[in-house]
């Protein structure tokens, strides 16, 4: 009986000893939380300050700092890439040899000669359109807007001849640098014979803008595997979005937004990051770090967003421009100008010349000059164009001299916490 009695108050001890031993353990778990938060808040503060100090490297600010930083982040580049060559030798040697068997190809005379032109024409054509896709939307902290620059004024160009000459069979040579209606002219126009005029070059475009896209999924990505959290200032935007999904009382407007875009990639997937990448959406960077934080498969991504850009968002661009550019619409547009108090008659002549000279040098016939007239309209745009480049160009300058601000800024960290 007494043996009965003892193992009961021993047992009764015992949990009364893990009791007690939980509630001790309690407080330091509680106290390991709080810390880690403190020091995750701590993290993104010396993020914000260091972001904040490299933004005042910049070409106006610290001409010469961030000229040097820029040509020592090129040099690091250029050595990352010459090692990453150096360790795939083999594939280099691959590409080397068949490079080599090509350039043989094509200046060995034969009657292949045809089928090499035509390739080389298609292939530079395509390149092209994708790499202005590319620049679009990467751009290195801002995108070249090629779309207004170039694709757009490509489908309006060929938009207003084809209802000028009835007809899309231009000639070629000298189309696409040059446009001239072919000698038997059409009786009616379409939309769709138009978009089936210019879907290739938009259909790249848009595959070049989709590949613009994987950088943000792939920092996103690798961040979520390693563990590191980036210094990245839309990385740490799309954590405090996480962290203030379950306060609705203190979102705004932008946070519901970007919100909404987290949940329909998140829930619905595929289609739902064919959505986001079918309008045009200046958020979209947020869907493909999303879909790297939660370690979207690569193909399902790269998918859905080319499937939404070069498809999808393509054709209503196509029809939104080729509708907008239909003879009677620029017509009309023309006209209204006219009817606008005070300047409107002198606003509308400049364009109605401009229109018909565009109008004359699509009948003249191959090889014939034609006198090069000139209009402040084409001035302007030459000098727009001048401009976004260059803007284009002095902002790769100051986001790769930031880069390389950064890794100091990493270096100074890492030798403090090593004197620590």
């Amino acid at each position: 009986m007494s043996d009965v009695v003892q193992r009961q108050i021993s047992s009764s001890e015992t949990k009364n000893a893990a009791k007690d031993v939980k509630k001790s353990t309690e407080p330091q778990k509680l106290g390991a939380i709080d810390t880690n938060a403190v020091d995750h808040a701590a993290l993104r503060e010396q993020h914000r300050h260091d972001r904040e100090e490299r933004a005042n490297i910049v070409l106006w600010k610290k001409p010469f700092t961030t000229l040097f930083y820029f040509f020592c982040e090129a040099m690091i580049k250029l050595h990352s890439i010459i090692i990453r060559l150096w360790n795939n030798k083999i594939k280099v040697l691959v590409f080397l040899s068949i490079v080599t068997t090509l350039v043989m190809t094509y200046n060995t005379k034969g009657s292949h000669q045809k089928y090499v032109a035509s390739v080389r024409k298609q292939f530079l054509w395509c390149a092209y359109w994708v790499g202005l896709g590319v620049l679009s939307s990467v751009g290195l902290g801002t995108g070249l807007h090629t779309f207004l620059l170039y694709l757009g004024p490509h489908i309006a160009a060929v938009t207003l001849a084809a209802f000028e000459c009835m007809s899309v069979d231009f000639q070629e040579p000298p189309y696409p640098d040059e446009i001239i209606c072919p000698e038997e002219e059409g009786v009616s126009m379409s939309i769709w014979t138009i978009m089936s005029k210019v879907r290739l070059e938009a259909f790249m475009w848009g595959a070049g803008t989709a590949i613009g896209e994987l950088p943000p999924y792939f920092m996103a990505r690798a961040a979520r595997l390693s563990g590191i959290e980036p210094d990245d200032e839309e990385y740490e935007e799309f954590e405090e979005i996480l962290e203030h999904l379950e306060d609705p009382n203190n979102q705004d407007w932008m946070t519901r937004t970007k919100l909404a875009i987290q949940k329909l990639v998140q829930k619905v997937g595929f289609f739902g990051i064919v959505a986001c990448a079918s309008i045009p959406n200046p958020l979209f960077d947020l869907a493909g770090i999303t879909c790297g934080h939660f370690l979207i498969p690569f193909w399902t991504f790269f998918g859905a967003t080319l499937i939404g850009k070069a498809i999808i968002k393509m054709h209503i661009q196509k029809i939104f421009i080729i509708t907008l550019f239909s003879e009677h619409h620029v017509e009309n547009i023309i006209s209204l100008v006219g009817h606008i108090p005070k300047v409107g008659p002198a606003l509308q002549a400049p364009f109605q010349d401009y229109l018909e000279k565009q109008k004359n040098k699509l009948h003249h016939k191959p090889g014939t000059q034609v006198a090069q007239e000139g209009s402040w309209l084409s001035w302007i745009f030459e000098k727009v164009i001048i401009i976004m480049v260059t803007y284009f160009v002095v902002s790769i300058i100051n986001s790769m001299a930031q880069s390389y601000a950064k890794r100091i800024q990493q270096r100074k960290r890492e030798e403090k916490e090593h004197s620590q």
